[in-house]
């Protein structure tokens, strides 16, 4: 049982320990340098009382603010990244804004949504093994020398992050070309000091590069 009676501050961050979805958060985070914030860290099987209390669908993320309570990752990046506002993570151009929620939004449901069955039964898991590996063969071919998803680093890149991270530990090989393409900016991403410092030691050990 995971209790943050202790916490220190007024914000607190309830995160899986190998959520893809708490680890975009923690991307923020590290990018943001918020140190102001505590860490429930919550294991596959554990609970939390206070999170029980706090969310109805006792889901992580969950962010505390004082008296705001967040639990859908989307408003978590987008609320931290007006809250702390550098380094800017979004576009101030509004045209801009809409375009990386778009994308995100298109992970969410083309890309996020397969992770229930990425551990589901062996039927479930070839089939969104496959799904998954179709839609980043599709959209690799966006990419070129773009360091990032945009102009500029943003959450559009911390959304895509975790996944482009576990793809070896959910089994999902890339036709050579797709996956050199995506590789390279992969690397990128995992070469930022802040991308490593998001890592859980659950995460990390889900690779070696």
């Amino acid at each position: 049982m995971v209790s943050a009676a202790s916490r220190r501050s007024l914000m607190t961050l309830f995160a899986g320990t190998d959520c893809p979805h708490s680890h975009r958060i923690r991307m923020v985070i590290a990018e943001k340098g918020i140190d102001s914030l505590d860490t429930v860290e919550i294991r596959p099987g554990e609970t939390s009382e206070d999170l029980i209390d706090l969310n109805p669908y006792n889901t992580v993320p969950t962010l505390v603010d004082r008296d705001l309570v967040m639990y859908d990752p989307r408003i978590i990046m987008e609320y931290l990244d007006e809250r702390f506002p550098h380094p800017p993570l979004m576009p101030v151009d509004p045209v801009m804004r809409a375009r990386y929620r778009l994308a995100m939004f298109r992970m969410e449901q083309d890309i996020y949504g397969l992770i229930d069955d990425l551990h589901g039964t062996p039927a479930q898991v070839r089939k969104a093994r496959t799904r998954l590996r179709e839609i980043l063969t599709t959209l690799a071919a966006d990419f070129s020398a773009r360091p990032f998803m945009g102009e500029e680093f943003s959450l559009v890149d911390c959304t895509f992050a975790p996944i482009l991270w576990r793809l070896d530990h959910y089994g999902v090989e890339l036709p050579p070309k797709q996956g050199k393409r995506l590789g390279d900016y992969a690397r990128r991403l995992f070469g930022r000091a802040a991308f490593r410092a998001s890592l859980t030691e659950q995460e990390a050990a889900m690779r070696s590069g």
